[in-house]
């Protein structure tokens, strides 16, 4: 009995990060979008978090009532891509229609990635950038770059969705974890540091976010580049 209600609690814990999406849309339409990064950081945790919990109490087994799987997706979906993109198009950092073109660019394309059977690779890395767009707008929030540039960002990162390029999963993923993990930590770290300076351009966080990111982004094609055919 004790392990089936853990089982329960993982599910009750994925469950929570629903709550978190709505109370960041409600700061998003409000336009507070240091408030609705934090609690887009808050729900990323939670993913982070309950998957281990998952498999370590075999949730499908000891509570197969809940499909924790569709539940995330769900909660996935709301926090990773409809509300940062929410939050691009209606911040002012893409104008005209570039902010339309962004939002349509990654809400269509995401919902094709998520109902991909094809994602997750044999190293549980994604095939093909997983759609985090929750991190990738925090950091063009915090860096400000020219609207060329963010579309750019949205159209490259946009196709490669569609693509074999391997994406590491943090946690999962289990080559280079040793620095993958920390490297995620970092992210979340600068991330919340960011928040709380409410993106101030001259802060060192930003390049905190920078060089985390562009591990996290390119580790799974370094990995692709040296492998063992």
């Amino acid at each position: 009995m004790e392990t089936r209600l853990k089982a329960l609690s993982v599910h009750l814990l994925t469950a929570t990060g629903a709550v978190f999406s709505m109370l960041a849309m409600l700061a998003a339409v409000d336009g507070r979008w240091s408030l609705m990064f934090f609690w887009l950081i808050v729900a990323l945790v939670v993913d982070g978090v309950d998957g281990p919990l998952a498999r370590r109490y075999k949730v499908k087994e000891n509570w197969p009532l809940y499909d924790g799987v569709l539940m995330d997706l769900i909660i996935d979906f709301l926090t990773y891509v409809f509300i940062p993109a929410f939050a691009l198009f209606k911040s002012g950092l893409l104008p005209g229609w570039t902010g339309w073109f962004a939002i349509i660019a990654i809400t269509y394309g995401s919902i094709l990635y998520f109902s991909d059977t094809r994602m997750k690779t044999r190293d549980n890395s994604f095939a093909g950038f997983p759609a985090c767009w929750n991190m990738v707008v925090l950091v063009l929030f915090a860096l400000k770059p020219n609207f060329w540039i963010i579309l750019l960002i949205v159209t490259v990162l946009t196709v490669a969705m569609f693509t074999n390029v391997k994406f590491i999963h943090p946690v999962r993923t289990v080559r280079w974890r040793a620095i993958s993990l920390p490297m995620a930590a970092a992210w979340v770290f600068f991330a919340i540091w960011a928040i709380l300076v409410d993106f101030h351009p001259a802060s060192w966080a930003n390049w905190g976010l920078v060089i985390t990111s562009l591990w996290l982004i390119c580790a799974g094609a370094l990995q692709q580049l040296t492998e063992r055919r």
